[in-house]
Formats: C-alpha cells, structure tokens, sequence
C-alpha cells in the first residue's frame, strides 16, 4: 500500500470519495462537484491536501488535511479533516499508514501538533484513535454556522 498525495488527475476518484463519505454519514451518496473539488484543491488559494491510500492499483482510502496557524504560540498545527477507509479495506492498516504519514507531514512542515475531531458516535473511530496513543481533550465545545 502506497500512500501519494493527490493531483489534478486524482479529482474524479476524490468526487467519488465524497458521495461515499456523506453516504457514510447518512446523506446522499452523490459524488463531489468535479469543478468544486478542483477549485478546492488545486485553484489559486487550496484549502486542503488529499492523500489517498493505494493498494495496487485500487484507491482504498482518503484523507483530507489542512494546516492552523496559531497552534500554541506562533506554531501551526496540521489538522486531519477526514480520514475515510472504504469497508472492504477497513482493519488492513489503511488508517494506521494515513496516521503515520500525517505525522511526518507535519513534523516536515514544522507543526507543533496533529488535531482532528471524531464523532462520539462513532466508537469505531474513537478505539482506533486510543489505541493509536491520540489524547482525547475535553474542555471545548464544537460549534457550526450552516451558510
């Protein structure tokens, strides 16, 4: 399994990832909006990186990241948005290697820290990220204006 960073030619397989992730998340399994995802991504200002997981010639995996700035002090942090494994390659360490790679991504950039959120309704995700050592924090509540 390869873990690459995504590029321009990658933007049907990301559209496709998006309607999987919404599906999972119990919306509309409709792909992404191509021209959306490109502007997103690869326009003037990207507002994420997309790694995706390959396992020969299959995408079995995506995950989206972005960097904050400030973390603490005048430090960034990276934060990992999604992590989406598809469920015939769940428990194959596809999510172990996005953790690993996300975690040299940011010591490359110089980040302080890794930061991400997780559904407490997904107890799933919430073993994997305390068997994989992660500190769940309390103290902050999550807000969302809809637009």
């Amino acid at each position: 399994m390869q873990i690459e960073t995504a590029t321009p030619e990658d933007i049907p397989i990301v559209s496709e990832f998006l309607g999987e992730i919404e599906a999972y998340y119990g919306g509309a399994a409709v792909p992404g909006d191509p021209t959306q995802v490109r502007a997103a991504l690869f326009g003037d200002r990207p507002a994420a990186t997309v790694l995706l997981a390959r396992d020969g010639g299959e995408v079995v995996g995506m995950a989206s990241y972005t960097y904050l700035w400030p973390a603490a002090g005048a430090d960034m942090s990276l934060y990992l948005k999604e992590l989406f494994v598809r469920e015939g390659a769940r428990r194959r360490g596809v999510a172990r290697a996005f953790m690993a790679a996300l975690r040299d991504i940011a010591a490359e950039a110089g980040c302080s820290r890794v930061e991400w959120t997780a559904d407490t309704d997904n107890p799933t995700a919430l073993e994997f990220y305390a068997a994989f050592g992660a500190e769940r924090r309390a103290g902050k509540v999550f807000y969302r204006w809809e637009q």
